[in-house]
């Protein structure tokens, strides 16, 4: 992807993906499970990543950087929230998803930080109470398999009020379900057409862009998508128009 910034603003023009183009996305799909080859984290895994994390935050504030769901869909309890850049990072759906908002036969793109860019989002800071328990949630919620507990991550955070520490998912994935760079325009047909048994690409699309607007955080790649899916959306339904009236 070009253009790996994103930007502070003032509101702007209303965004082309709309509740009605992304109710157009989603359908009723089975969750046929995980997928064979890939082994879920057992408990003890989970009990011991869980642990080490917490041994590594000990004696300085828990910060999780939120790029994306996070942002909208939080699984913690967090005292503190503010505005966060960090450099060396930038949003991209590089990440292939046959479960959750895709299937095996209609694979969607999951969102990940990959290198390089700059990434600005909301850092938050965790309570000190019950540390290692909500450890274990975001665990649960973000990691799948050992092999994705290597996407987990301390990454320097910049804010208004200096330098934080804070912890991150899905940083630098490897492997064979990640693809890089891809164009805007290939990432924008697998988003307007992938659903899985939570939702639709689309929408996890349309949510984080939405909230991201309302917190005055613009990533430019992630808007000219949106663009770009709910025209994929349009065409696909047979629609006129950008609000999607027949």
């Amino acid at each position: 992807m070009t253009g790996l910034g994103s930007t502070i603003l003032m509101p702007g023009p209303r965004m082309a993906l709309t509740d009605e183009l992304v109710s157009l996305s989603l359908r009723p799909e089975v969750d046929v499970g995980p997928e064979p080859h890939r082994k879920p984290l057992t408990e003890a895994e989970l009990e011991m990543l869980a642990e080490r994390l917490f041994h590594e935050s000990a004696g300085a504030p828990l910060w999780i950087f939120a790029y994306g769901s996070l942002i909208w869909k939080p699984d913690f309890d967090a005292v503190e929230a503010q505005h966060g850049a960090t450099r060396g990072w930038h949003r991209s759906f590089c990440l292939e998803m046959t479960r959750w908002r895709g299937t095996r036969a209609q694979p969607g793109l999951m969102m990940a930080l990959d290198r390089g860019g700059r990434c600005n989002g909301i850092v938050f800071r965790l309570a000190d109470d019950d540390r290692l328990g909500q450890l274990r949630r975001l665990i649960r919620r973000e990691v799948g398999t050992m092999e994705d507990a290597a996407t987990v991550r301390w990454i320097p955070v910049a804010t208004a009020h200096g330098l934080v520490r804070a912890l991150v998912f899905w940083a630098g994935p490897k492997g064979e379900r990640v693809s890089r760079k891809l164009p805007l325009e290939t990432v924008a047909r697998v988003l307007a057409r992938a659903c899985g048994h939570i939702g639709s690409c689309a929408e996890y699309l349309y949510l984080t862009v939405k909230h991201l607007e309302e917190r005055g955080i613009r990533d430019r790649n992630l808007w000219r998508l949106q663009q770009l899916v709910a025209a994929e959306l349009v065409a696909i339904h047979g629609l006129n128009g950008a609000s999607g009236s027949r």
